[in-house]
């Protein structure tokens, strides 16, 4: 069978005759191109599936709570499937499961949930963090963004330019190009950084729903104003008039980590 078909029978078919359960999981997505499912690389999504299928020997649907981009890592990310009643108990499969991913990947808790229970619809907000560090650390190069250009960002126009963003509702100027969003809006609820020592600084963004590559332009602009590139003003401009920033930066993917997602009930 084709990848592109077996993935998608995955995908699709699963058995009438099933209840709803919440995979709470981690993953580092430096081997991955992202989390959901492509005919060609390598995504969690597919290596979850697959998983998940093999344990039932049937095929398993699985959606996950939002996507991440190539590269981008998740703290907590919480995906559902729809799985037999009988065949295992929750803590099996937690245990199964975990015996099969790679080190890349782990399942944190299996949860029993309502049917109509959804990762991705019922989330009421997403949370990231970027982390920067300053001097090489051979041991983070993969989840980490090494800040190397010349200069150190002047803390106070960084964190001006991370606050201005809590005045907006409309992103459009941190949309990647030709996403397929019907609305820029978003319910900005955090932006600001963090010093966590002299060689590592963070930032802190939540929000109920992010637009493609948001996190990353964001980083990239609040840079680029520390750094005296971009003035504030511009920021401000380009967010009255809903257009791009003449110089846009997308920061890299390995800094980037989902870091909490909510809901209005237990999981």
């Amino acid at each position: 069978m084709a990848r592109s078909t077996e993935l998608t029978s995955y995908l699709y078919l699963y058995t009438s005759m099933s209840l709803r359960h919440f995979i709470h999981l981690a993953y580092c997505g430096t081997d991955f191109s992202g989390w959901q499912i492509q005919p060609n690389a390598p995504t969690v999504q597919e290596v979850l599936i697959k998983a998940i299928s093999t344990i039932y020997n049937q095929p398993i649907r699985i959606v996950g709570c939002g996507r991440t981009d190539t590269g981008v890592h998740a703290l907590n990310y919480f995906a559902h499937m729809d799985v037999p009643t009988s065949e295992h108990t929750v803590d099996d499969l937690k245990f199964k499961l975990n015996n099969m991913l790679p080190r890349s990947i782990v399942v944190y808790n299996i949860s029993a949930m309502d049917t109509g229970a959804h990762t991705r619809y019922d989330a009421t907000s997403r949370s990231y963090i970027y982390k920067m560090i300053f001097g090489k650390d051979p041991f983070r190069n993969n989840t980490t963004y090494r800040f190397d250009q010349s200069g150190r960002p002047d803390w106070d126009k960084l964190q001006a330019a991370a606050a201005l963003l809590l005045d907006y509702q409309e992103f459009l100027p941190f949309c990647k190009t030709h996403a397929d969003s019907e609305t820029y809006l978003c319910d900005l609820q955090r932006s600001e950084w963090l010093k966590i020592s002299e060689k590592e600084w963070h930032y802190h963004v939540k929000a109920n729903r992010f637009l493609r590559g948001m996190v990353r332009l964001i980083v990239g602009m609040t840079l680029n104003v520390a750094l005296g590139r971009v003035e504030l003003s511009e920021v401000a401009e380009a967010l009255d008039k809903q257009q791009r920033l003449e110089k846009a930066w997308a920061v890299p993917a390995s800094g980037l980590y989902l870091s909490e997602i909510t809901y209005p009930y237990a999981v």
